[in-house]
């Protein structure tokens, strides 16, 4: 007999994890049905109507509906009578788990995607992340530092917590032409330049950007055609400051660009790619890691998020300090200056190893089958 199981998600305009995870966890063996906390018909739910996956979607867009939209999910679920429920994001976890509990759910799980965020940036969240401790009888870490935090600081007994990592389809990666990289250069203005670094990050305080641009005017010493191409530009609460310190540079050596739909080639048009979160915590997962050594991108990171599983200095990536745009720079000059192609093949083996969506599925599925 199949088990059934209940995804209760909310706010999700689209996502391929869950897209993937609809495609590719064995039907078979498991019955899946979706809840979706949501106002509108999403991205999300034309796939699953496409692809005639069940599910149904419970209106709701904020508190004020708090406690209708826990009654029709307690309702729901009484009805679905599942075997397991996993509930994704804030709202989801605890209207769900509430509701769960209420249902008489044995196998209460919630999905941990955030790390010690709340305890720095929104104390009231630590409420809620309590609450879903409380309830919920399993929980998925999507990082050992998830773990950690879970374990070391909010005081959840280790045997209630197992660790299954994000799994990612390569393909996309893969498939990358080369007239898809020239296109992307083309557009953006960055085929004569030269070595062009790339960064990814909306304009947040924790992603250090502000210590890249230091390290980036330095390297102008050494390549005054240098570009720094600053993706997902804008958006965050450390704009004003990062604006500020962009007027440093010439205007023609440095892009913003405030969205790209092919980030897969626009990784590749990068010769160096940062990322350097200012903490090994603030960091949950941090998807950017695997995407960037995929596409076999010579990549500087700090160590954050999923980064302390598995990310080597020289073997796999160049690893800096933390908020320091010398460390940064002289990262940059060593991967300009030296052969980087077997760290980068290193790097594209450990990530296809480590997280490809099969072993994801593996994971899940060896999880879900515990009694």
């Amino acid at each position: 007999m199949r088990k059934k199981i209940v995804y209760i998600i909310s706010k999700l305009e689209k996502s391929l994890e869950y897209e993937w995870l609809a495609t590719y966890l064995d039907s078979t063996k498991y019955e899946l049905v979706f809840i979706l906390l949501n106002d509108h018909k999403t991205e999300f739910e034309k796939f699953l109507e496409i692809n005639q996956n069940t599910f149904l979607r419970i209106n709701y867009s904020g508190k004020k509906q708090f406690f209708k939209a826990l009654n029709a999910t307690r309702k729901a679920l009484k009805k679905i009578d599942p075997d397991i429920i996993n509930c994704n994001l804030l709202d989801a976890n605890v209207i769900g788990l509430t509701a769960g509990k209420l249902a008489g759910i044995k196998r209460r799980i919630y999905t941990r995607h955030h790390s010690d965020f709340n305890f720095k940036y929104s104390p009231k969240g630590i409420y809620y992340d309590k609450w879903s401790n409380y309830l919920a009888t399993e929980i998925v870490a999507i990082s050992e530092n998830v773990k950690e935090i879970l374990t070391e600081k909010e005081g959840v007994n280790p045997r209630k917590v197992t660790v299954i990592p994000y799994g990612f389809s390569f393909d996309e990666y893969d498939s990358v032409t080369e007239d898809r990289v020239t296109k992307i250069k083309d557009k953006y203005g960055i085929g004569l330049s030269s070595p062009i670094i790339g960064v990814v990050s909306r304009y947040v305080k924790w992603k250090g950007i502000p210590f890249i641009i230091r390290g980036f005017a330095e390297l102008l010493t050494d390549y005054p055609n240098a570009k720094l191409v600053l993706a997902n530009a804008g958006h965050g609460d450390d704009e004003e400051n990062i604006r500020k310190l962009l007027q440093d540079l010439c205007p023609d050596n440095f892009v913003e660009i405030d969205f790209e739909n092919d980030i897969a080639a626009l990784f590749k048009a990068f010769d160096v790619f940062v990322h350097v979160p200012v903490d090994r915590y603030v960091e949950a997962f941090g998807r950017i890691y695997i995407e960037a050594l995929a596409s076999k991108t010579p990549s500087i990171f700090t160590i954050s998020g999923i980064a302390n599983d598995f990310v080597i200095d020289g073997e796999n990536a160049r690893v800096v300090k933390y908020e320091d745009g010398d460390s940064i720079y002289q990262a940059m000059t060593t991967i300009l200056t030296t052969k980087s192609e077997e760290m980068v093949i290193n790097a594209y083996n450990d990530v296809k190893t480590k997280f490809s969506i099969n072993k994801h599925i593996e994971l899940l599925e060896e999880f879900y089958d515990r009694e």
